[in-house]
C-alpha cells in the first residue's frame, strides 16, 4: 500500500513540476508619442506559433507559456514592427512601446485618404470601424451592412418602400443620392441599384469601413457632396483564414457566409460566398408584408499575384443576384384572386469586375492603376406598371504618390462612365449617357510637429453640365497630451438622374426623363470643424471624447414636381438645400468593458420653401448608448437608441422612440455561438400610424419613419477552423 501511495505521489509531483515549467503573462503594448495603450495590436510567439491581440488596456494575455527564452513579434498597422526576445518568467513588468511608422508603405491605415498616413497625421476628419465593431455587426444582422451605419452617430438608414424593403443612408439630414459608397476606392453601387445596394452588400468579407462626413468631392470626384463611404475587404495573409457563419432568425430568415483566404510569396486569394433566404413576414397580421420574400445569392472570388516586394496586382470579381417579392401575403403564397392584388417585386442581377496594379517606384514615390467594369440589371413590378432596365458604369484611374520628411503629394486622373439603358417597350424612355474626366492634386503638409496642413483642387468636366473646379483645405492641430483639432471644407457637385428618393417612392412611375437642357448640376458647399480628447483617468480607465460641428449647403437641388397631366418632372430649387447639426461621441473603457454615448443634432432646412421647414423623415434629435463587456470566452452587449420626432411630407409630427438590443456571445477554440435579441421591445411604426392605408386592392402606403420589422430574434453558429486558439 506505502508503495501505491509513494508512486501516487511522485507522479503528482511531476506533474507539478512540469506545470511549473510554464508560465502565464501580460504583455502590454503602448503608442510612444502619446503614452496611450493600442488597441488591436498583434503579439506573435514566432516558435510557438501562439499569437494574442491586445485588449482596450493594450495588453495581450497568454497562458502556459513554457519558461525560457522566446522570440516575439509586435505589430500593429501605423507603427514601426518590433521584434525582440523576452524572458518567461520576467522580474519586470513586459511593456514595449511602438513608434509610428512615418511615411513607410506598411504604415497605411486608412484607404480613402489615397494618403500613406496613420489617422493621427491626417487633416481630413475620417471615422473608422474596425474588424471588431464590424464582427459585432454582422452578427446582428449578417444578411447586409445597414447595421453597420445605422447605429454610426448623425448617419439614418431611410427605407423609401414597405414591400422590398428598400433603403437609402442619409448622413447629415442629406438624402442618399448625396453619399458616394465605395468598395475598396470603386464607386460601385448608386444610381438605379441605389435603394438595393444597401441590402445587397454582405459585411463578413470586410475588414474596415472609413467614413467621411462633408464634401468630399475633391478626392473622389460627383456625388460625395454628404460624405462617402469606403467599404475595405480582408486580403490574404499567409495563415490561411476561414469563416463560416450561419444564422436563423425567429422571423424565418436563414443565412450562410463563407469566406476563405490563403497566399504564399508570390500567388494569393480570397472566395467569398452568401446565401439568403427570407420567408414573408407579417407580425401585424394586416395581410401585408413587412419583411419581403427574398432569395438572394452573392460571391466574391479575388486572385493576387506578388512579382516582387514592393508590387501587387489583384484581380476581383462581385457577382449578386436578388429576387425579393412583397405586399399583399395572399397573393404571394396562393396567388393573385379577388382584392388579394398588390405585391411590388424587385428582381436584380449585379456582376462587377475590380483591377488593380500598385507598385512601390521607391522609398518615397509609389504608383497605382486601377479600372473596374460595374454592370446592373434590375426589374422592378407593381400592378400594372413595370420599369426595367441595365446600367453600366465604368471607372478609370491612375494614381502617383510622393513622400518626403513633412510633405506628401497625390496626383491623380480618372474617366467615369454611366450608361442607364431602359428596356425599349417601356412609355417613357428614360435613357440616360454620362462622362465625366477628371484630375486631382492632394498635398499634406507638416508645418511643424503640432499643426498639419492639407490642400487639394479637383477639376470634373462632364461632357453634357461643364466644367467643376473643386478645392479643398483641412488643418490639424495635435499635441502630445491628447488633443486634437481638425477644421475642413470644400466643393461638391452632383449629375442629376431619375434615380432619388422621391422617384423611388413612386416606383418611377410616370417619371419623365432628366431635360438636360433644363436642369443643373446641384453644386454644393460644406465645413466641419470638430475637437477631440483622449486620456487615461486611471490606469484601468480610458475616457475619450469628440465632438463635431459641420454646415452643408446644396445649390440647385433636385426636386421632383407633378405636371398638370400626371406627370412628374425633375426641376432645380430655387433656394438652397442648408443643413447644419453637431455630432458628440463619447467613450469609456475599464478593464474588459466599455461604454459609448453619442448624440447628433440634426437641423435641414428647405429654404425653397415658405418657413424654411425641416426635412421631412429627419429627425433632429438622435441619441444611443452601447455598453459592451468582452473577453476572450464572451462578448455581450446592450445597446439603445432614441429617435425623436420627424415630420412627414404632409407636414405631420410623428413620435419619437426608443429601441433596444441585447447580444450574446461565447467563444470557443474553433468558433462562436451567438445570440441575437434586435429591438427587443419591438417598436415598429404600426404602433404608431398604419403601414398600409386601404383599398386593400390598390393600396396606400404612408412614409416609413420607424422600424416595420420590429423584433428580430437571431441565432446563430460562427466556426473559424484556423483561429481562437486562446479560447477554451
Amino acid at each position: 500500500m506505502n508503495k501505491y501511495t509513494l508512486s501516487i505521489t511522485l507522479i503528482i509531483l511531476l506533474c507539478l513540476s512540469l506545470k511549473a515549467q510554464t508560465s502565464d503573462i501580460q504583455i502590454k503594448i503602448i503608442a510612444e508619442t502619446e503614452n496611450e495603450p493600442l488597441i488591436g495590436a498583434t503579439v506573435y510567439f514566432e516558435a510557438l506559433e501562439k499569437g494574442a491581440v491586445t485588449n482596450f488596456d493594450g495588453i495581450a494575455e497568454f497562458t502556459e507559456i513554457p519558461n525560457g527564452q522566446h522570440q516575439i513579434i509586435i505589430s500593429f498597422l501605423g507603427f514601426e514592427t518590433i521584434e525582440t526576445t523576452i524572458q518567461v518568467p520576467s522580474t519586470s513588468a513586459l511593456v514595449f512601446k511602438l513608434k509610428e511608422g512615418g511615411n513607410q508603405l506598411d504604415a497605411v491605415v486608412l484607404q480613402s485618404t489615397r494618403s500613406t498616413r496613420t489617422v493621427r497625421k491626417i487633416p481630413t476628419r475620417i471615422e473608422f470601424i474596425g474588424t471588431e465593431e464590424l464582427s459585432e455587426k454582422a452578427i446582428m444582422n449578417p444578411t447586409n451592412i445597414s447595421m453597420v451605419l445605422r447605429e454610426s452617430t448623425g448617419i439614418q438608414m431611410q427605407q423609401t418602400s414597405l414591400s422590398s424593403g428598400s433603403t437609402n443612408i442619409r448622413i447629415q439630414g442629406l438624402d442618399g443620392r448625396y453619399t458616394q459608397l465605395l468598395r475598396d476606392g470603386f464607386p460601385l453601387y448608386g444610381g438605379f441599384s441605389s435603394g438595393l445596394s444597401i441590402l445587397q452588400i454582405p459585411p463578413l468579407d470586410l475588414k474596415q469601413f472609413e467614413i467621411i462626413k462633408g464634401s468630399s468631392s475633391t478626392l473622389y470626384g460627383g456625388g460625395a457632396i454628404a460624405g462617402l463611404v469606403n467599404m475595405v475587404s480582408k486580403t490574404p495573409d499567409e495563415e490561411p483564414e476561414l469563416d463560416i457563419m450561419l444564422t436563423q432568425t425567429q422571423a424565418l430568415g436563414s443565412t450562410a457566409n463563407i469566406f476563405y483566404s490563403k497566399r504564399n510569396e508570390t500567388f494569393g486569394f480570397s472566395l467569398y460566398g452568401s446565401g439568403h433566404y427570407q420567408k414573408v413576414y407579417d407580425p401585424e397580421d394586416d395581410e401585408f408584408s413587412n419583411l419581403p420574400k427574398t432569395t438572394s445569392i452573392s460571391f466574391n472570388p479575388k486572385l493576387f499575384y506578388y512579382p516582387s516586394e514592393k508590387t501587387t496586382i489583384w484581380l476581383g470579381l462581385n457577382g449578386t443576384y436578388d429576387d425579393r417579392v412583397g405586399g399583399d401575403i395572399s397573393k404571394i403564397e396562393n396567388g393573385e384572386e379577388g382584392i388579394h392584388q398588390y405585391t411590388e417585386e424587385n428582381n436584380s442581377k449585379r456582376l462587377s469586375s475590380q483591377f488593380v496594379y500598385q507598385t512601390q517606384l521607391d522609398e518615397l514615390r509609389s504608383l497605382q492603376f486601377k479600372n473596374s467594369v460595374s454592370f446592373f440589371d434590375r426589374n422592378l413590378s407593381v400592378p400594372n406598371f413595370s420599369f426595367d432596365g441595365k446600367q453600366t458604369n465604368t471607372f478609370t484611374e491612375i494614381t502617383y504618390n510622393k513622400t518626403s520628411e513633412k510633405t506628401d503629394w497625390i496626383f491623380g486622373a480618372n474617366l467615369y462612365t454611366s450608361n442607364f439603358d431602359e428596356n425599349d417597350n417601356a412609355t417613357l424612355q428614360r435613357d440616360q449617357k454620362d462622362v465625366t474626366f477628371g484630375a486631382f492634386a492632394n498635398n499634406i503638409y507638416d508645418i511643424s510637429e503640432h499643426w498639419i496642413l492639407e490642400t487639394g483642387l479637383r477639376a470634373d468636366y462632364n461632357y453634357d453640365f461643364g466644367f467643376f473646379p473643386l478645392p479643398r483645405v483641412s488643418l490639424l492641430y495635435k499635441n502630445d497630451n491628447g488633443f486634437s483639432s481638425r477644421i475642413g471644407g470644400g466643393l461638391g457637385y452632383k449629375i442629376p438622374d431619375i434615380f432619388t428618393e422621391e422617384a423611388e417612392y413612386i416606383n418611377f412611375e410616370n417619371v419623365l426623363a432628366i431635360d438636360k437642357s433644363k436642369v443643373d448640376a446641384e453644386r454644393s458647399y460644406g465645413v466641419n470643424f470638430d475637437l477631440n480628447y483622449q486620456t487615461r483617468l486611471s490606469d484601468a480607465i480610458g475616457f475619450s471624447v469628440n465632438q463635431l460641428f459641420y454646415v452643408t449647403a446644396i445649390k440647385d437641388g433636385l426636386l421632383l414636381n407633378s405636371t398638370e397631366n400626371g406627370l412628374f418632372q425633375f426641376e432645380n430649387a430655387p433656394d438652397e438645400i442648408f443643413s447644419k447639426g453637431a455630432e458628440t461621441n463619447i467613450k469609456f473603457t475599464y478593464k474588459d468593458f466599455r461604454w459609448f454615448l453619442n448624440y447628433a443634432f440634426i437641423d435641414t432646412k428647405l429654404n425653397y420653401l415658405p418657413g424654411n421647414p425641416q426635412k421631412p423623415l429627419t429627425a433632429k434629435h438622435n441619441a444611443g448608448s452601447v455598453l459592451m463587456y468582452e473577453s476572450d470566452k464572451w462578448r455581450i452587449g446592450y445597446e439603445t437608441y432614441y429617435t425623436g420626432k420627424q415630420f412627414l411630407s404632409n407636414g405631420t409630427e410623428t413620435t419619437d422612440f426608443l429601441t433596444m438590443g441585447l447580444l450574446l456571445m461565447r467563444n470557443f477554440k474553433l468558433g462562436s455561438v451567438f445570440v441575437n435579441f434586435e429591438n427587443f421591445t419591438d417598436r415598429r411604426q404600426s404602433r404608431f400610424s398604419p403601414l398600409v392605408l386601404p383599398p386593400h386592392e390598390n393600396p396606400v402606403f404612408p412614409e416609413i419613419y420607424a422600424p416595420t420589422d420590429g423584433f428580430i430574434f437571431s441565432v446563430g453558429l460562427i466556426i473559424k477552423p484556423f483561429g481562437n486558439e486562446d479560447h477554451d
